[in-house]
């Protein structure tokens, strides 16, 4: 049985008015990149907890989510409150399936996120795997203002170790943005302005396509990907699709 552990906040992160991160100190299990934790407050006498994924690597001592305030939530306008050395609380249990062992071979790895689902992204990405499994990956972050553009070091970094393999596309839907595409993720791949911006076709005999965000995003990507002939990853049934709703 799962217990609730407690976490001490190390940093604080404000990216915007409403985008917070995390830095904490709590002893957690092992986990696999990409997984999920959940995260709680004692609230009026009740204990309130929400799902937050971990942008740490399974290797960095350090542990961090990122997520939005939800105005009318009871907790995460509480989490963005907290200060250095304040104390909440984490689940011992660490799950979820938008992990790279769940999928199965192909030379490119495409992972498309909107607002906070970048927060698993990077959890991978911070790991050897998928630099040694695929010969290409894109990462593709939309938001709706450039404010909302978060982890910009991260990423820098990332490209600086691996820019032969890995292409950054960001996507800011409400405003202009240098260097950044102006449309939502369906319609970028509807239109092949997606892949022409990175000169990689998404094709199903050589991509799998992980999909974090929400829900419109999700249903209007795999539509459109299945008529593309790729299809949802099971594991009884192997695909081109894994998906993981943000809400």
């Amino acid at each position: 049985m799962a217990d609730w552990l407690k976490a001490t906040l190390r940093e604080k992160v404000q990216w915007s008015d409403e985008l917070y991160s995390l830095r904490f100190d709590a002893p957690l299990p092992a986990f696999k990149a990409g997984q999920f934790v959940r995260v709680g407050l004692d609230i009026d006498g009740e204990r309130v907890g929400r799902p937050y994924s971990l942008v740490n690597a399974p290797h960095e001592s350090t542990h961090e989510i990122y997520f939005n305030i939800v105005p009318e939530g009871p907790l995460s306008p509480r989490l963005a409150e907290l200060e250095k050395g304040d104390e909440f609380l984490v689940n011992s249990a660490v799950n979820g399936m938008m992990t790279l062992d769940q999928l199965p071979e192909h030379r490119h790895l495409w992972l498309l996120a909107t607002g906070t689902a970048l927060g698993p992204f990077l959890s991978i990405l911070k790991t050897e795997e998928p630099w040694t499994r695929f010969e290409r990956l894109v990462l593709c972050h939309s938001v709706r203002t450039p404010d909302d553009l978060a982890y910009q070091d991260t990423i820098t970094e990332l490209l600086e170790q691996h820019g032969d393999q890995l292409d950054f596309v960001p996507i800011v839907t409400r405003a202009r943005h240098p260097g950044a595409l102006h449309v939502r993720i369906p319609a970028a791949l509807e239109s092949g302005e997606l892949e022409k911006h990175i000169g990689l076709e998404l094709k199903p005999d050589d991509a799998h396509v992980m999909l974090c965000g929400n829900s419109d995003m999700i249903q209007d990507t795999q539509q459109l990907l299945e008529g593309r002939g790729m299809k949802r990853h099971r594991k009884r049934e192997p695909g081109h699709i894994t998906t993981e709703k943000y809400h």
